[in-house]
């Protein structure tokens, strides 16, 4: 286990070790050790660590793999998105009022606007996100 990644883990979350033992059921000092490197939890501790912390069992090994992204959109939040700005494609062109240089846009036109409201619209939810995710949940 990374015992720099651990530590600095517990640290960033204002914890001390005996806060961190008592969250995972074990002693202090068996806490302790596993921050020094001279134990090595087993596989649920391990695993209760990484849940307790938000990381992956890799990030605690040294893996590459970091912290959940909660700032990502997951699927839902992207088809809910896509359905807005179907429903708002769907309305300019009821209303007649999506034209380019007096044309009616083209079905190749409307797919880049399409594509592009939901770019724009993925980009603002995830801001948001970011701005109202708790602090203790950010990276």
């Amino acid at each position: 286990m990374d015992i720099h990644r651990l530590r600095s883990l517990r640290k960033n979350k204002y914890w001390l070790q005996k806060d961190v033992a008592e969250k995972l059921g074990v002693g202090r000092t068996t806490y302790a050790m596993y921050e020094q490197g001279k134990r090595e939890p087993d596989n649920m501790t391990l695993q209760k660590i990484a849940n307790l912390f938000d990381v992956s069992v890799d990030y605690l090994l040294g893996g590459d793999i970091s912290k959940t992204e909660y700032f990502e959109l997951n699927n839902n939040e992207k088809k809910d998105i896509a359905l807005q700005a179907d429903k708002l494609l769907e309305g300019i062109e009821t209303g007649d009022s999506l034209n380019f240089y007096g044309e009616p846009a083209t079905e190749e036109q409307k797919e880049r606007i399409r594509v592009a409201l939901r770019t724009a619209m993925e980009m603002n939810k995830e801001e948001a996100k970011k701005k109202f995710t708790r602090k203790d949940y950010r990276n």
